[in-house]
């Protein structure tokens, strides 16, 4: 059906994509998600059952006002949907008292007048028997920290948008879209489509779409591990926490056991074997990887199997700096996108789906998303 006119089209539904479709419909926008994969896939960057949420940003202070929102979207979103996708089982972060995790931390937390606790070693072993600390760590817990479903919430957003009105076509590949006075066209793998608005969320696939707008954005191939746990300590339902711990300048983060696969655990960098096709990623294990990772797991988790029960491999795609790029593209103002997520966006996924159905329309962000837009990296 070449020319099906729309208001927006969407490109991509994963994470980000998927809250900009249900942000769109519920405004009354007639519009189009388009992806290449199933709902929910595990072809991105958004799969592997949970992901981390935490308001007491390392990374920086100025992302807590988006995560203030976000906690208050993921709760309408569970409102809306019936459905649980946000577990608040806290969060546990470690590291060198003067390195970057908990510094970083405490400095988010003082600034933002948000409720984050100091552990001695004694309180962590007290409330965390599974956890050995070295005493050469320092040790903070945020309590209103925890992990979404991730899967879930992915679903749920479509869900809604679906629930609004908004069409999804999934199986169909975007090859190129053009963007001029009339409005934007998107021509696929089937068809053409015409919008007046795009917004691009494309994740790993990005820079494909989006090779005009001065910044480059790199993939990496990152791997998502479980292990076999009999130790009834590290069971969401025995109180066990989410982790975070800095070693080594190196970031290992995991999650409590949920179901039969046990403890999930990962090493968190901007490190990883570059990804040149996205659609031909290499799923085989990174043995040495692997290790890496039982080895911080017999450091500081002891209780828990080495014996492994799934490996997951998703992609991280890299902004210059690490942080978020969310603008409008420089030469279309009608084109707006989310990308270079680095690997710590999909806790954002709500407020930043939300800030681009604003600004697709023409308006300002509700939301303080300044700092992360193209101005700081066509400077430099």
């Amino acid at each position: 059906m070449t020319g099906t006119r729309f208001d927006a089209i969407v490109v991509g539904s994963g994470g980000v994509g998927s809250a900009a479709l249900a942000h769109l419909a519920r405004r009354g926008v007639n519009v189009l998600g388009l992806d290449q994969f199933p709902s929910a896939h595990d072809r991105g960057s958004s799969h592997g059952e949970t992901r981390m949420i935490r308001q007491a940003y390392l990374e920086h202070p100025d992302y807590v006002p988006l995560l203030r929102r976000a906690y208050t979207l993921w709760d309408e979103l569970e409102e809306l949907t019936g459905k649980r996708l946000f577990e608040r089982a806290g969060l546990l972060e470690v590291g060198p008292a003067d390195g970057f995790v908990v510094p970083g931390v405490i400095a988010s937390a003082q600034q933002h007048k948000l409720a984050v606790e100091e552990l001695s070693h004694d309180d962590v072993r007290k409330r965390f028997p599974g956890f050995k600390l070295d005493e050469t760590l320092a040790a903070v817990f945020e309590s209103d920290a925890g992990y979404l479903l991730v899967e879930e919430c992915v679903r749920a957003h479509l869900a809604v948008a679906s629930r609004y009105g908004a069409t999804l076509q999934t199986g169909e590949t975007v090859k190129d879209w053009s963007a001029g006075r009339g409005g934007v066209t998107v021509k696929t793998n089937r068809q053409t489509y015409c919008a007046d608005r795009l917004v691009v969320t494309a994740g790993a696939w990005a820079s494909r779409f989006l090779d005009t707008i001065g910044c480059s954005l790199k993939v990496v191939r990152k791997h998502l591990h479980w292990f076999d746990c009999q130790n009834p300590v590290y069971r969401r339902d025995r109180d066990c926490p989410a982790f975070l711990f800095e070693v080594d300048k190196t970031v290992y983060y995991g999650f409590p056991q949920i179901d039969e696969l046990g403890v999930k655990i990962a090493e968190h960098s901007e490190q990883g074997d570059p990804v040149d096709d996205p659609l031909n990623l290499d799923r085989t294990l990174d043995e040495t990887e692997r290790q890496r990772v039982v080895t911080q797991l017999k450091r500081y988790l002891p209780g828990v199997s080495s014996v492994p029960t799934r490996h997951v491999v998703c992609m991280y795609t890299m902004s210059p700096d690490h942080h978020f790029i969310v603008d409008h593209h420089p030469e279309f103002p009608a084109v707006v996108f989310a990308a270079g997520l680095s690997g710590h966006g999909f806790k954002f996924a709500s407020t930043l789906g939300e800030a681009l159905a604003e600004m697709a329309m023409g308006e300002p962000a509700s939301q303080p998303v300044e700092f992360l837009g193209l101005k700081r990296l066509r400077a430099v």
